[in-house]
């Protein structure tokens, strides 16, 4: 069967028929959207039925992605609760598809509602839904622009009048830099975003690997290669490694679940069976 966080009230969507109305007329709503699929897998509202047909049969060919999409959001989730707690009060969100249940600005601005978020994505359906969903939040911004060219990224976020690149910003990469291959150098990204942001700021990280996973899986994953969307697996090391030279928090970078759980009843005795290590680290002061 396939799981879903919740299931979406009449009233939620209700409202995804309001804002569907609302998107600007290049966006097809008569053909599946890989950004509402992944809002569906997290019982979000913003999707149709098109959308749902598809999720079905992405469940069934493999039953445990609905799970680690959870156990991504969940990862982000409980970072950036923690960030928010140590007073970051500003995200740059990359990569961020639909915000939707227990995003972003809702995690953030649940602890302070000061503050301030914006998103970016590429796909022009993602940004449409997002920019009608926050219309009415003024402390976020939706951009569109592409994880490999951190330039762009950098300079709309500065034009947004958002986030101040003099004090700490909390840079989150969920589940984005696997979409990268080796071809275009993410470490090279890496490094630029790193090198971006002040000191005491954050980077957050989850990403897909191939170590400790059956071949099942494995196999599973090279079904990506079939999709303008092909997924680079990869080990702890080289994850461990776009974090440069800033300081890992505690328990550094491990299976998602086992980042800094909520209880430890959260954790079941596969944590590795998601798929994805995360981590994050913190910027250190300059000398």
């Amino acid at each position: 069967m396939l799981g879903r966080d919740h299931e979406p009230s009449d009233i939620e969507r209700r409202r995804t028929m309001e804002q569907s109305r609302a998107l600007p007329t290049e966006v097809d709503l008569s053909r599946p959207s890989a950004a509402r699929v992944y809002d569906y897998f997290l019982g979000g509202a913003h999707n149709f039925e098109i959308d749902r047909q598809l999720a079905q049969q992405i469940a069934a060919m493999t039953p445990n992605l609905a799970d680690t999409m959870r156990a991504g959001r969940a990862f982000l989730r409980r970072a950036v609760a923690e960030l928010t707690r140590l007073g970051v009060d500003q995200y740059l969100d990359i990569g961020s598809g639909i915000p939707t249940v227990g995003n972003v600005h809702e995690v953030a601005q649940g602890i302070n509602p000061k503050a301030r978020i914006v998103y970016v994505d590429i796909d022009p359906v993602a940004v449409a839904h997002s920019r009608s969903i926050l219309e009415d939040n003024p402390l976020t911004a939706v951009i569109q622009a592409d994880v490999r060219d951190p330039a762009h990224i950098l300079s709309e976020a500065r034009e947004t009048g958002l986030l101040d690149f003099t004090k700490p910003i909390g840079v989150l990469l969920a589940g984005i830099v696997h979409f990268v291959p080796d071809s275009d150098d993410p470490d090279r990204l890496m490094a630029a975003l790193r090198d971006a942001v002040p000191p005491g700021s954050y980077l957050v990280i989850s990403h897909s690997t191939y170590e400790d996973q059956p071949q099942e899986m494995l196999d599973a994953q090279k079904l990506s290669a079939r999709t303008a969307t092909e997924i680079t697996l990869r080990s702890k090391a080289q994850v461990s490694a776009y974090f440069g030279d800033w300081e890992l928090l505690e328990p550094g970078v491990v299976h998602m679940p086992l980042w800094r759980p909520d209880s430890p009843d959260d954790v079941d005795d596969q944590p590795e069976r998601f798929g994805a290590f995360g981590g994050v680290a913190r910027k250190p002061a300059a000398g």
